[in-house]
């Protein structure tokens, strides 16, 4: 299925060689824009979509094909944002282009939303990275600005199409650092094949600059970053079978 020509895309920013957003070594594109507004954001720049820079999809695929030598046989192109599913059809183009050329497909998103154009998206989708922030709706509506549906209603059709899915949660002191919050994810994770891990990531106030740059409100100010041993406890839980169920 062909999608429907977006003629330019709304990117934030460029990472050439990341660690961190995908299997192996990625070249990384920060889209424009994000219908979210939660507490522990640290890229409020992205989201405005009238912002970023315009690019052809085209462009974006050759800035990517750049860095092929240093991707080996895991690594490729993800797109993150912001939110990426705000353009899932311009997403969807690079993506298309980028497969054509051989590279592995990831996708960093909060599965969100849901139309034809994600649809499309997740045709040449090869991975994806879904942040589940919290596992429970009131939570997910207090500080994320959204119901928990839309997430688990997309997790389900990742597990319908097999794409290789690694669940992530920042994890923040007070909030989703409890015993009983880090096995609620372990669970949902073992209801859906397409899961093959989870990522626990430590809440960091580096951004708090950025919202004070921008005039707005760091709500989560005064949520302090979980400590190692924290970190440590809570993917033990993940690790250890006894906690099964």
């Amino acid at each position: 299925m062909s999608e429907p020509r977006a003629a330019f895309g709304r990117i934030h920013s460029f990472q050439s060689l990341g660690t961190l957003d995908g299997p192996g070594v990625r070249f990384v594109a920060f889209l424009q824009g994000c219908p979210l507004r939660c507490i522990c954001c640290h890229n409020p720049d992205t989201w405005e979509p009238s912002g970023g820079d315009l690019y052809t999809a085209d462009e974006v695929a050759r800035r990517a094909l750049r860095y092929r030598e240093y991707f080996g046989e895991t690594g490729g192109i993800t797109l993150s944002g912001g939110e990426p599913l705000l353009q899932a059809g311009f997403a969807a183009q690079v993506f298309r282009i980028c497969q054509q050329e051989g590279l592995h497909t990831c996708l960093d998103t909060s599965g969100c939303l849901w139309n034809a154009d994600v649809e499309r998206l997740l045709e040449v989708t090869d991975h994806v990275l879904l942040d589940v922030k919290y596992t429970n709706d009131a939570d997910y509506r207090a500080y994320v600005g959204c119901p928990i549906e839309p997430v688990l209603s997309f997790l389900a059709q990742l597990d319908a199409r097999g794409i290789p899915t690694t669940l992530r949660q920042v994890i923040l002191p007070s909030l989703n650092d409890r015993k009983e919050s880090i096995l609620a994810l372990k669970a949902l994770a073992g209801q859906y094949a397409c899961v093959q891990g989870i990522e626990l990531l430590p809440f960091r106030k580096i951004c708090r600059v950025k919202y004070e740059q921008l005039g707005l409100c760091f709500r989560a100010a005064e949520i302090e970053t979980p400590s190692s041993a924290l970190m440590r406890r809570l993917e033990g839980y993940l690790a250890d079978p006894a906690e099964e169920g």
